[in-house]
């Protein structure tokens, strides 16, 4: 069993899609988060994470958190899902290129784009535009971050593009990719559960994932 340790509306939120295209037994336990943005919200000390956040998983008594490094964790755990190339693999070397390039590049290029920081810091107006520039090189070259292929890395990019909204990347093909994300069933499962989280309480929540 998997146990996932999550706020609603955070980033845990895209550990759901990624549970649900695992497709393992997990089960979910509600913990409250400072959130920074709007000041409300306290650290929960049921979490495990080392700093209060989300998203940490348990797993056979292993404690994992961030987000990367969970996507890493699971998709080997479980490569079964075909979530990612395996190790050894011609593919793998871009695989954890794309997943170090999103927490070192990505993330924090959409954080200054939502913070109001682009006019007054060229370097991270210049981070952003490279940041946009290779997902659209990517996405010319092939319908997925990979190639032909969903993949881990497209949970990862697709979520956060998707939080980020259109102020940071839009356009039809940015469009065409959402679309092709968005529909997978696991992706529509995950924000059904995401909602019952916030609004319902843990034992709904359970009973949806059938925990």
């Amino acid at each position: 069993m998997i146990t996932l340790y999550h706020a609603p509306e955070s980033r845990s939120t895209r550990m759901f899609w990624l549970l649900e295209e695992i497709g393992q037994p997990y089960e979910i336990r509600p913990v409250s988060i400072f959130r920074p943005r709007t000041g409300e919200g306290q650290p929960d000390p049921a979490n495990p994470h080392p700093d209060k956040r989300v998203p940490a998983i348990v797993h056979e008594g292993r404690l994992v958190a961030e987000s990367v490094a969970i996507v890493l964790y699971l998709t080997e755990a479980f490569p079964e899902a075909g979530l990612a190339p395996s190790p050894g693999s011609a593919q793998r070397g871009d695989y954890l290129t794309w997943a170090a390039w999103y927490a070192a590049e990505l993330e924090p290029a959409i954080i200054a784009t939502m913070m109001g920081e682009l006019e007054t810091s060229p370097q991270k107006q210049r981070s952003k535009e490279a940041a946009v520039a290779r997902i659209r090189n990517a996405l010319a070259r092939h319908p997925y971050m990979l190639g032909d292929q969903f993949s881990a890395i497209d949970l990862l990019v697709g979520s956060a593009l998707e939080f980020a909204g259109p102020q940071f990347m839009s356009g039809d093909d940015i469009d065409a990719y959402r679309e092709r994300w968005t529909t997978r069933p696991a992706a529509v499962r995950s924000k059904d559960l995401d909602h019952a989280s916030g609004v319902q309480g843990r034992q709904e929540v359970k009973e949806l994932v059938g925990a």
